[in-house]
């Protein structure tokens, strides 16, 4: 599309709508879009709208209760306050976009479902980007650090228990897949330790945690 036929396309759009459309470029979760969107739409409705990536949840649109949040170049932020003209030329991950091309869940998904950590799942999405995040700055953080990392988020289901569980077990994955044995070295009984267990630690309360 030339740089001509996007201004004729807003011209049509403030002719037939009476509002100001803006152009908006940006990549979210690996993949490059252009989107022509009123002026002022929030980054949420862009996400969950226009491009269908629906695991981006609204909640409270206060930036208080965090079920929005995404990551803009890695960093945890509320899509519900930012007006999608704010995205041009960044890139953004939704909770979709945490999972690896081969399928592979991301540390922190993995973990939610070994330690339980949701239960209507309407914050969880989140909660995830949330800790991914935290994750990239901190991988092996005391129960005390997972309390606050997920300190901004709220969750009416869960009682936050399974939620730190999964904080602390995401870690953990995160640690094995990077090669970090749990007996100090890289040997063949190391290895067998890391054949899908989930250590006790981490277990979700009230039950027993899942296969990794």
């Amino acid at each position: 599309m030339t740089t001509k036929d996007v201004e004729q396309q807003l011209s049509d759009l403030m002719a037939e709508t009476g509002e100001q459309h803006v152009e908006v470029t940006f990549t979210l979760n690996a993949t490059k879009h252009t989107i022509l969107v009123p002026a002022r739409t929030i980054a949420s409705d862009a996400i969950r709208h226009n491009l269908k990536q629906t695991g981006t949840h609204v909640g409270c649109e206060h930036g208080v209760c965090g079920a929005c949040t995404i990551l803009l170049d890695g960093k945890p932020v509320r899509a519900c306050l930012m007006l999608a003209a704010s995205l041009e030329g960044h890139t953004v991950t939704t909770v979709e976009g945490l999972v690896e091309p081969d399928g592979t869940l991301h540390p922190v998904q993995q973990a939610f479902m070994d330690c339980h950590g949701l239960q209507c799942g309407f914050c969880t999405p989140g909660f995830v980007t949330t800790i991914a995040a935290f994750l990239e700055e901190n991988d092996s953080p005391t129960q005390e650090e997972a309390t606050e990392a997920i300190a901004g988020n709220i969750c009416r289901c869960t009682g936050y228990q399974n939620i730190k569980a999964s904080v602390l077990r995401a870690a953990e994955i995160k640690r094995e897949r990077a090669g970090e044995f749990p007996l100090g070295k890289d040997d063949e009984s190391s290895r067998a330790a890391l054949e899908g267990k989930v250590r006790g630690k981490t277990n979700p309360v009230g039950g027993r945690a899942g296969r990794a």
